[in-house]
């Protein structure tokens, strides 16, 4: 699809994909903080695995697929648009290829962020886990089955198809990515720089997820390799966490 709208409408494009991806975001903080207040308030104690269930069904589940069918039926678009179709072979290869990808440049900017002494932030996700490292359990297939498609759904589907359509594939990849990876700033902890960098190294799987969603055209492929992604890295902090070793072995 070639860019169309010139600088009025690609600023238009910026502004509504940013609007969706906050509603997603905005939506899942609200639905989870109501549904936990709302139990607390009947004296309902939750357990870390509760709460993070809770958080994964509002937040990729119902939020961010919320969003995504929303803007969709604004603008009276169906599925067609997003690209969800049975993987061929090619698809099969790319998604194969984008998993190594995506993994090799986290691993590479964790090093560089290590090479130029750079402390990253640490994610809440892993502050948990060290706490309870039985959810990681739970998240490695959560991340096929709701992380990964919900995620993908809402940024590469929505987000980058969006700015797609106005600045071109290549701009609305980088631009997709960058908005993706700023949205975890809210899960992370620490100082600005330290959060600063962690989104820098991001970026980089993200451009993965992206470039793969737009040489495939198939919503399944990114939403493959952003779950066996973060499924991996899950599985790895598992075996660190059992083995009591430092989870900077990993990051």
């Amino acid at each position: 699809m070639s860019a169309t709208g010139g600088q009025t409408g690609r600023v238009r494009a910026l502004v509504v994909a940013l609007a969706v991806g906050g509603l997603g975001i905005g939506v899942a903080s609200v639905l989870g903080r109501a549904i936990v207040r709302s139990l607390a308030f009947l004296d309902i104690e939750l357990s870390a695995l509760a709460l993070l269930v809770i958080s994964l069904v509002t937040g990729q589940g119902i939020a961010f697929g919320s969003a995504a069918l929303l803007y969709l039926r604004f603008r009276g678009l169906g599925r067609t648009y997003l690209g969800i179709d049975v993987p061929s072979l090619r698809d099969v290869v790319t998604a194969l290829s984008g998993y190594a990808l995506a993994l090799i440049a986290q691993f590479v900017g964790s090093i560089l962020l290590t090479v130029v002494g750079v402390q990253p932030a640490e994610n809440q996700v892993g502050q948990i886990a060290a706490q309870n490292p039985e959810l990681l359990l739970l998240l490695i297939p959560a991340s096929f089955v709701i992380i990964g498609p919900g995620e993908e759904l809402l940024f590469r589907g929505i987000v980058q198809g969006r700015l797609r359509e106005s600045f071109g594939p290549v701009p609305g990849v980088m631009l997709a990515s960058a908005v993706f990876a700023a949205i975890h700033f809210q899960s992370l902890t620490g100082g600005v720089g330290g959060r600063l960098a962690t989104i820098t190294v991001l970026f980089l799987p993200s451009l993965v997820f992206g470039a793969a969603y737009e040489f495939s055209d198939n919503l399944v492929v990114p939403a493959f390799i952003h779950g066996a992604y973060n499924a991996t890295l899950f599985t790895l902090l598992y075996f660190v966490l059992q083995a009591d070793l430092p989870v900077s072995v990993l990051f």
